[in-house]
């Protein structure tokens, strides 16, 4: 036994595998299947870019950038789709505790397509021309939570190989939040033209952020529903 940071004793932080209720089960796979299918709309856009791009299309301002350089959106759709919908099935329960090998090679996927995906967004922000109907409130924006999607991910590399597995998840929670947060503006944006009209340059930039804290607060109300969960177990020496 060993004694953990509160004090208290229990065997090593090793994941148990517990009983799922059928019910439980079945709402699980329920939000993964509407996550897959949120996620369907920007990867349907992206393949569509990919194909302007292999293809040949026509170059228009609202696609010049990504002719004049594209490689970083090639990055960013690939990464990104791979990211979204394989990262849906990282948080099904039953696969982590009974597939464990399963989720560890998903793993070793699943978080260089998110870093792909935070590090090219990131690029392209920085160095892309602005769209038409962007501003600085939305290129601040971009930053902010590129950044915050880029260091969540880190984090979560850095507590699975300290074997710390529940801030693992939770870290990893937040960065999949962030990154499905094109997919949650698709909805943004269309309840804001439905309710006000086409947005101006504030309301999009409003909007689009709206997405992002939107699946934040969904990823932190998850994380504070889940039951109280040891932290990693802290091995005190004979002299302490």
């Amino acid at each position: 036994m060993e004694a953990n940071v509160y004090g208290n004793t229990r065997t090593p932080d090793v994941p148990q595998r517990t009983k799922t209720s059928p019910r439980k089960s079945w709402s699980v796979w329920l939000v993964t299947t509407a996550l897959i299918l949120l996620s369907l709309v920007p990867v349907a856009a992206g393949i569509y870019r990919l194909a302007q791009l292999a293809g040949g299309a026509e170059i228009t301002p609202a696609n010049a950038r990504f002719f004049a350089s594209p490689l970083p959106v090639v990055l960013h759709i690939v990464s990104a789709s791979f990211y979204a919908i394989l990262g849906a099935f990282q948080f099904v329960p039953s696969l982590c505790q009974r597939r464990r090998s399963w989720h560890r090679i998903a793993g070793w996927i699943v978080i260089p397509c998110g870093l792909v995906a935070a590090l090219s967004g990131l690029w392209m922000t920085l160095f892309y021309p602005w769209p038409a109907g962007d501003g600085v409130i939305l290129y601040g924006l971009r930053l902010l939570f590129g950044s915050g999607m880029l260091l969540s991910i880190l984090l979560g590399v850095a507590a699975i190989r300290r074997r710390d597995f529940a801030r693992h998840g939770d870290w990893m929670l937040r960065g999949y939040a962030i990154g499905m947060g094109a997919a949650t503006q698709t909805l943004t944006l269309l309840v804001g033209e439905l309710l006000v009209g086409p947005p101006n340059e504030f309301s999009r930039a409003l909007l689009m952020g709206a997405a992002w804290v939107i699946n934040l607060a969904v990823a932190e109300w998850i994380i504070r529903r889940r039951p109280a969960r040891p932290a990693r177990p802290v091995i005190r020496s004979a002299h302490s």
